[in-house]
């Protein structure tokens, strides 16, 4: 009897050994992710999160060769600060988010109350990331963050986004089919990442769901107390050499997006024609 309880915790140990090797893992091309995609699945249950929320947000879900092509080939973020303003803002975009300011009064009025953040700052990220919410984007996020998690140039970095998406389902804020978003697997209308979602998107409409997809409030307030956590100093200036200009940077360590927050920040500011 002795014996073959000894045999039974060997293999269960050799399957977890197995198991544990292969989510440790990784690939540059899609041979190998179905597998480990299955001992990802085990993983996750074994940290906890139900199978209904593993099936949901992770059955079918396939290697997607697009999003490696797109994360070897960023390009604009090595333009001059000119070139790279000239393709992200025009009149039109800065018109439209005085526009906003003004329809969005008492919103704006909330958010610089509780944050402490300029409305400016909130419009600028929310244009330059999305247009305003017009382009959220359609890729699926776990099928983005899976291929992400398995591929090796950035293996544990997206594996920890994918577990925060997880828990975005786990939590009940946003259904899997429903979250779409950019090729890296940022979600909503100021592009956050998985895990700035877990850590700071608010149910700022009072709906009882954090949604940063679809709730312009949500998104919004999100993005002030995103910047209010990494130290926005209310009142000061936000430009070069300033604390305020290093927490734009914890938004977006490129320093062309920085620079371009920073003027088109100060152009929404400025009274128009």
């Amino acid at each position: 009897m002795r014996k073959i309880v000894g045999l039974c915790l060997m293999a269960l140990l050799f399957m977890t050994g197995a198991s544990h090797a292969a989510v440790n893992s990784c690939g540059n091309n899609s041979s190998g992710f179905n597998q480990w995609l299955e001992a990802y699945k085990k993983q996750a249950r074994a940290e906890g999160f139900s199978p209904r929320t593993i099936e949901m947000a992770l059955g079918g879900v396939t290697y997607h060769s697009r999003v490696i092509s797109y994360d070897r080939n960023q390009k604009s973020f090595k333009m001059s600060f000119d070139d790279f303003y000239k393709l992200r803002v025009n009149n039109a975009l800065i018109n439209k988010g005085r526009k906003l300011m003004r329809e969005n009064a008492a919103l704006f009025d909330r958010i610089e109350e509780r944050f402490g953040v300029p409305r400016e700052i909130v419009v600028a990220i929310w244009g330059l990331e999305t247009g305003y919410g017009r382009n959220i984007g359609n890729m699926s996020t776990m099928r983005s963050l899976a291929t992400l998690a398995y591929d090796c140039r950035r293996a544990d970095f997206f594996r920890n986004e994918l577990r925060s998406a997880l828990l975005i389902v786990e939590k009940g804020d946003l259904d899997p089919i429903r979250m779409k978003g950019a090729w890296a697997g940022e979600l909503g209308q100021t592009q956050f990442l998985a895990s700035s979602y877990i850590k700071f998107a608010l149910d700022f409409d009072g709906d009882g769901k954090r949604d940063l997809l679809y709730s312009v409030p949500d998104a919004l307030g999100s993005t002030a107390h995103y910047l209010q956590a990494y130290g926005w100093r209310y009142g000061e200036p936000w430009g070069p050499g300033t604390p305020n200009h290093e927490v734009i940077r914890a938004w977006n360590k490129a320093g062309v997006y920085v620079k371009t927050i920073q003027v088109m920040a100060e152009k929404l500011t400025a009274p128009s024609n």
